[in-house]
């Protein structure tokens, strides 16, 4: 290959991966925490007691068992029996 095609290639490379480090930092941040709105066995990782890691919920919308959400929609997202997300864990709907 000649100098040319290298150095274009290690361009290409490069703005490759600039572009795919500001998208998975844009992604991180553009989530939060919510808890009380995973379906048993769907939350994510670093639930509450009673739970180890992801899918570890016992009980549909568990208090203390999150899940990632879009930012800025987990305190509107509307539960069953008129309960709300939150982004502290709660005291409800814990396994027995």
């Amino acid at each position: 290959m000649s100098n040319t095609v290298v150095k274009g290639l290690a361009i290409a490379s490069a703005v490759t991966t600039a572009i795919a480090m500001t998208a998975t930092v844009a992604s991180a941040q553009a989530t939060e925490k919510c808890y009380g709105v995973s379906l048993a066995g769907e939350n994510d990782c670093a639930a509450g007691p009673g739970t180890t890691c992801a899918g570890t919920s016992k009980v549909d919308y568990q208090g203390n068992a999150w899940t990632l959400v879009p930012a800025g929609t987990c305190l509107s997202m509307e539960i069953p029996g008129d309960r709300m997300g939150s982004l502290e864990a709660l005291e409800r709907d814990l396994p027995a």
